[in-house]
């Protein structure tokens, strides 16, 4: 007789945080959890994140998965419900800390499916994770917290502003500020960003970091040289100001839009050739009254693209050949 050969399933005991790459909020709150909670970490950006959270769903070693700090928008929020409601099935325990605005009914269906959600729009992610678990960290990751407020711009929301007034005010914001550098300069080099979270989970100080100042002073360079190419290539609309991107990130560009052209909203954009849209940062005054992220998840999606954020801050990935339309009902909807 053949023999017969019993298949066993893979042991479930991996822990893993997904978070976003392209700031310090997702950084830091990867290396949160990765101090309270040991495991792995997969970083991810906006345009990439269902593929990575798909390769996730065959993997099942998972046991615990955190996701932090990524938003979702029209275009993705039911797949992404359905994948989690997946990995409960499978027995994964699941926590999902953000702060970026979330339907109502979405955060109903999680919660049916059990997946515990951590959520406030006025907070940072990183706070929340800090605020979530502080009993598993050590005192340095109220300082890391402190510093991806600052660079969220939510400093002065009531928790955030509780954690940076434990630390020296200039002594946070150029931390931070180094750190964010660093971080936005490294986004083609994962092993680097996956080397920051390690680092910041070890309770290091932005300057104990080997090379951090340096490659700082670098990138502050390069922000400068754009200053002048935002005066010369910013277009204004009647609610609005934009320009194209063409030699550095649209997020290190859009501040200078916005306060260069005396507009309450600023539009930058860079064209991702390899995947045919345009990556958009959007940035609004304090001036500004309406909820941006707000407006642009559902302008998104209905080109065919998605996006969200903050009230004051946030992207989009809008299709090449529909870049000029949405700026037009964006202006529109301003």
């Amino acid at each position: 007789m053949p023999e017969v050969i019993n298949a066993q399933k893979p042991k479930k005991d991996r822990i893993l945080c997904v978070s976003h790459k392209e700031d310090l909020d997702g950084i830091s709150s990867a290396a949160l959890i990765k101090q309270a909670f040991g495991g792995d970490t997969t970083l991810v950006d906006y345009p990439g994140m269902m593929d990575a959270l798909a390769k996730i769903k065959a993997d099942e070693r998972i046991k615990t998965l955190f996701i932090c700090d990524v938003g979702l928008s029209q275009k993705n929020q039911d797949e992404f419900v359905e994948l989690l409601t997946y990995l409960r099935k499978n027995k994964v325990k699941i926590t999902y800390i953000d702060h970026h605005d979330l339907d109502n009914k979405i955060i109903k269906r999680l919660e049916k499916t059990k997946v515990k959600i951590i959520h406030d729009i006025n907070e940072c992610t990183t706070v929340q994770v800090y605020d979530a678990f502080k009993s598993k960290l050590d005192d340095h990751a109220q300082f890391v917290a402190a510093c991806a407020a600052i660079t969220d711009y939510m400093e002065d929301r009531p928790k955030g502003a509780k954690l940076l007034q434990i630390f020296d005010r200039q002594f946070a914001l150029i931390s931070a500020t180094v750190l964010t550098f660093n971080i936005v300069g490294h986004q083609k080099d994962s092993d680097y960003l996956l080397y920051l979270v390690d680092e910041l989970a070890e309770s290091k100080y932005t300057h104990e970091i080997p090379n951090t100042f340096e490659f700082a002073q670098l990138q502050v360079a390069k922000l400068a040289s754009i200053i002048s190419k935002v005066k010369e290539s910013t277009k204004k609309m009647k609610n609005l100001a934009y320009m194209e991107v063409l030699d550095s990130g649209a997020s290190g560009a859009v501040n200078f839009v916005l306060g260069l052209s005396g507009k309450d909203v600023g539009v930058a954009y860079k064209e991702r050739v390899e995947q045919g849209i345009y990556a958009v940062s959007i940035r609004g005054s304090k001036a500004c009254k309406l909820h941006l992220g707000k407006i642009v998840n559902p302008l998104a999606t209905s080109l065919g693209g998605s996006g969200g954020g903050h009230d004051k801050a946030c992207g989009a990935v809008i299709p090449k050949d529909k870049m000029k339309k949405f700026l037009k009902e964006f202006n529109a909807k301003l």
